[in-house]
């Protein structure tokens, strides 16, 4: 796969917490929707409390392939989770420098020191405050800010859209396909 696992050790800063874990026989529910893994196998994941926000599983992996394919030129990632999809696009020669934007300064603590390449800017920042320097363009901008696939999210999707819109030659959001699929599934008026 063109994505790699990470490599961070386990650690815990407030209520974060980089972790190991190793899939067992009750992970087969979420492999019969897709987003399971093969059982006995040991990822990585990144918790908050008892939340996991981002791990390195295959469907994961497959979720960030878009941006890993648009990547080129200036990058900017909302959102640094555990910096697989960093990791990758660090690889691409095309690749010239990455912003990256993350609302805890906890998860900046636990994973940005994994990362030393002189090409990558981690910004402690909301997405949605945050402000590009002055007639910047990006090559791919990509969203990745929710720790759930929920229609909830769409709206804020749509405004980092709008934000980024001018600015990105390609942007997308980390599994919007699917929240537009949970929001169409039921018509308005059973809502």
């Amino acid at each position: 796969m063109l994505l790699e696992k990470v490599s961070l050790p386990q650690a815990a800063i407030g209520p974060w917490r980089i972790e190991s874990f190793t899939t067992n026989q009750h992970d087969i529910h979420s492999l019969l929707r897709g987003r399971g893994v093969p059982i006995g196998q040991t990822y990585t994941r990144l918790m908050r409390g008892n939340t996991v926000v981002m791990s390195d599983t295959p469907a994961e992996m497959r979720d960030h392939l878009p941006a890993y394919f648009a990547a080129q030129g200036s990058c900017l990632i909302n959102g640094l989770g555990l910096g697989m999809l960093l990791k990758s696009i660090l690889k691409k020669p095309e690749v010239t420098d990455i912003t990256v934007i993350e609302l805890s300064k906890e998860v900046i603590d636990l994973v940005a020191p994994h990362y030393t390449d002189p090409r990558i800017q981690i910004i402690h920042a909301s997405a949605f405050d945050y402000q590009p320097p002055k007639g910047k363009q990006y090559g791919m901008v990509w969203h990745d800010i929710w720790d759930y696939i929920c229609e909830d999210n769409l709206p804020e999707m749509h405004t980092l859209h709008r934000k980024y819109g001018r600015r990105a030659t390609w942007q997308g959001s980390w599994c919007r396909a699917q929240c537009e699929q949970q929001r169409d599934r039921w018509p308005s008026r059973l809502r």
